[in-house]
């Protein structure tokens, strides 16, 4: 673990003192990773790869701005007894929430271009899986979003996480039972699955995917859709090892939820952006021309 990579110095202005961690600068380069997957995407569809930092920086605003509000709005309680404490920490980089911030962002931005959204959003899908295995990079480096207890051999530990996997924070802070034997072999300090990097390697993989099929034949859109899906299908599935406080939904986490709702737009998307349900419209629009034709005709007889 690299929570803290340096400390700036006292002389630096208004910031001597403070610590430099490593899931700040992991966050930073992961807009950095997705701007250069964005560029050459932007270049195949005929657009200015310069907009690719315009869209980048709307991402930041948005992402930071929106994931705070939904670590707010989700740690309510918390939030009314130290609203400034909860608003301002370096905490609360929640995903989703980050997400649905840029999302807005970016589609305004996108619109006041005057850009092609249905390109746009295929454009951009490739770069969010880059985006977000650099991301958990961070969450890994500092002990964050961690899984449940696991005697696997793979399982870690993380004595100074934030907050560590000690038996009495994953029952206090999350409600999970840890396992006697766990506790037996192990001691106070218990190993968990690392789902931060199960969620990296899931999200090269659908980089990888995803980049290998730019270039598909269905309507502009299309592949954001397919993006939809196996982000909220590696969402939902590494959610069942993570260590969350937020199953208020039985077993389902509040993510789970979301990403069930990711998928189905995707699913929408894709049917939608197909070639088939083109050709069916453009039949459904011929026949009712044929229809309009042949009643004009009968009209005139």
């Amino acid at each position: 673990m690299y929570p803290n990579l340096f400390t700036l110095p006292d002389w630096v202005p208004f910031l001597g003192g403070e610590p430099i961690t490593s899931f700040g600068v992991m966050m930073f380069l992961s807009f950095l990773a997705a701007a250069y997957v964005i560029r050459p995407g932007l270049m195949e569809k005929g657009i200015d790869p310069e907009k690719a930092w315009d869209i980048v920086f709307m991402g930041v605003i948005g992402g930071i701005g929106g994931a705070k509000i939904y670590y707010v709005l989700l740690n309510w309680e918390q939030t009314a007894a130290a609203p400034m404490q909860m608003i301002f920490s370096r905490g609360g980089m929640v995903w989703y929430g980050g997400f649905f911030g840029a999302t807005a962002l970016i589609v305004w931005e996108i619109r006041k271009q005057k850009l092609p959204i249905g390109k746009m959003a295929d454009v951009i899908a490739c770069a969010l899986p880059v985006g977000y295995a650099v991301g958990r990079i961070g969450c890994f480096l500092v002990g964050d979003d961690y899984g449940r207890p696991t005697d696997l051999p793979w399982g870690m530990a993380f004595p100074n996480g934030t907050p560590p996997t000690t038996v009495a924070v994953l029952q206090r802070e999350f409600g999970v039972t840890v396992d006697p034997a766990l506790i037996q072999k192990y001691g106070d300090v218990i190993p968990v699955h690392p789902t931060q990097l199960y969620e990296v390697g899931l999200s090269v993989l659908i980089f990888a995917v995803l980049w290998s099929m730019r270039k598909h034949g269905h309507r502009d859109g299309w592949l954001f859709g397919l993006w939809l899906i196996f982000a909220g299908s590696e969402r939902f599935f590494v959610e069942i090892f993570r260590a969350k406080d937020d199953r208020f939904l039985g077993p389902m986490t509040v993510a789970q939820v979301i990403s069930l709702g990711l998928i189905a737009v995707g699913v929408w998307l894709m049917v939608k952006l197909s070639p088939g349900a083109t050709g069916a419209a453009q039949a459904g629009s011929g026949q009712g021309k044929a229809k309009s034709r042949g009643e004009r005709r009968r009209a005139r007889a």
